[in-house]
């Protein structure tokens, strides 16, 4: 039986692809040195076929009503490179590397300007409200069994002593259920690595000691603003 892409993803779908084949392009120069290349193709034209059998696997937690589901359609590729990259022989490691540096040159090619105002936006008073809600949500027994493969996390206040302004602690993540349907927790760990530069290039610095990946009981997410 021929898998299909959920209808919110396949709407999404052109975005989704085009964002992959810019990331591609962008990692080019990096593969090309470390893998002793003159050219990418067929790394591109695999990871791109690789990439629509994680499209059939994208698991969907809301669409729109969800911010989890932008999180999904940014960063699930990254399954695809890496997955391509290991058969091919390269270490974790570096491979996370090469992940790390493309995805925040593929962020810097945003406007400064909007990347900051999108940075204050998260900070705001107003979006952690809205932050406060969607983890009181994510909680339920209704939303888990709704959406079973949803992240589910719990809002932190800061309390007397600390420099963070808000956190988050991840209880249960997406990408670990993901990649345990799929047998991707040997790549989960390089997903994490791309998140400190994802909120920096936004003026956002992340603090984070413990992942659900590294074994540990949830993540713990804490947010305050970079120094400008």
């Amino acid at each position: 039986m021929t898998e299909i892409i959920h209808p919110f993803y396949e709407s999404h779908r052109a975005a989704m692809e085009a964002a992959m084949r810019h990331r591609l392009d962008l990692a080019e120069p990096l593969l090309c040195e470390c893998m002793q290349l003159s050219d990418i193709d067929e790394i591109r034209l695999e990871v791109m076929g690789e990439f629509a059998v994680v499209l059939t696997r994208m698991p969907y937690v809301g669409g729109t009503a969800s911010r989890m589901s932008d999180f999904f359609m940014r960063l699930i590729g990254f399954m695809a490179i890496s997955r391509v990259l290991r058969r091919r022989g390269l270490p974790l490691p570096v491979i996370g590397d090469i992940e790390r540096k493309t995805y925040k040159t593929q962020l810097l090619t945003v406007p400064e300007a909007e990347r900051l105002a999108s940075g204050r936006q998260f900070m705001s008073p107003e979006n952690q409200s809205l932050l406060r809600e969607h983890a009181a949500k994510s909680v339920t027994a209704s939303h888990q069994s709704e959406f079973p493969q949803d992240f589910v996390c719990d809002f932190v206040e800061p309390g007397p002593g600390d420099n963070f302004e808000f956190g988050i602690n991840y209880t249960a993540c997406g990408f670990c259920k993901f990649a345990a349907r799929h047998g991707d927790e040997e790549i989960l760990p390089n997903i994490c690595g791309l998140d400190v530069d994802a909120y920096a290039t936004r003026g956002i610095r992340l603090e984070r000691t413990q992942t659900l990946a590294g074994g540990a009981t949830h993540c713990d997410f804490r947010f305050s603003r970079l120094s400008t």
